[in-house]
């Protein structure tokens, strides 16, 4: 059997197949989806299946002499509407972005897999992940390799993957709470003495009591809000 891969899903590959054409053994009996997974390629990438140009699902039983092209998933990606994510350990400033732009994306650095599966599926979060492996898991429901290896790279991804609405400044970066704005008279015992001079307006985290005001930092995050927007068209 012969398998085509999109040019999207050949990262997954073993670098003697990275052109994207593997001659796969058949024993009659594995599924489709059994032989894409074991070449490397999570099933949770893998749009359509077609087999000598017509649609197979993934249990397709393929036989010697076969074409298969597998096509990734198509961007931006159904979902629930609108998305909500749950991150690996190792996506903490990836979180903290999506956050910042109103994005919910729940996230605790010491989460192990079976959890992390647990918590994706009684929440209903798109588990997203660099671990091929934890999207080979069947009992998760839904999840997603992020592409990247710098922040900004994987922010990118999610943005096109997904196109989740956009609310920025509307989310805790820490804990994920929504914010609500709060008067200044309520918290200026918490301020320091140059926060308090130089600035007058507050939101506090619902969730975690963190406050949040328009400080060295925003600049920065504004370059951050502004790029996303680009992107979306927003």
């Amino acid at each position: 059997m012969v398998i085509e891969f999109a040019r999207e899903l050949r990262l997954f590959l073993a670098a003697r197949h990275r052109n994207g054409r593997v001659e796969a053994a058949v024993d009659g009996t594995s599924s489709l989806g059994h032989v894409i997974e074991s070449l490397g390629v999570p099933l949770p990438e893998v749009g359509t299946l077609l087999r000598e140009g017509d649609p197979v699902a993934p249990s397709h039983r393929p036989t010697d002499g076969e074409h298969v092209t597998v096509l990734a998933v198509s961007r931006p990606q159904p979902t629930p509407s609108p998305p909500r994510f749950l991150l690996d350990v190792h996506l903490g400033t990836l979180a903290r972005r999506l956050r910042l732009v109103g994005v919910d994306a729940a996230y605790d650095n010491d989460l192990d897999d079976d959890t992390l599966i647990d918590m994706a599926n009684t929440q209903r979060r798109i588990l997203l992940t660099q671990d091929r492996g934890i999207l080979r898991r069947r009992k998760l429901w839904f999840g997603a390799f992020v592409r990247g290896s710098r922040p900004e790279e994987q922010f990118d991804d999610l943005l096109d993957r997904f196109a989740p609405p956009l609310h920025p400044w509307t989310r805790c970066t820490a804990c994920n709470g929504l914010l609500a704005p709060v008067a200044k008279a309520e918290i200026e015992h918490r301020l320091e003495p140059g926060t308090r001079r130089c600035h007058d307006e507050f939101a506090r985290c619902q969730t975690c009591d963190r406050l949040y005001w328009k400080g060295a930092h925003r600049e920065r995050l504004q370059a951050i809000v502004d790029d996303a927007r680009r992107m979306r068209g927003a």
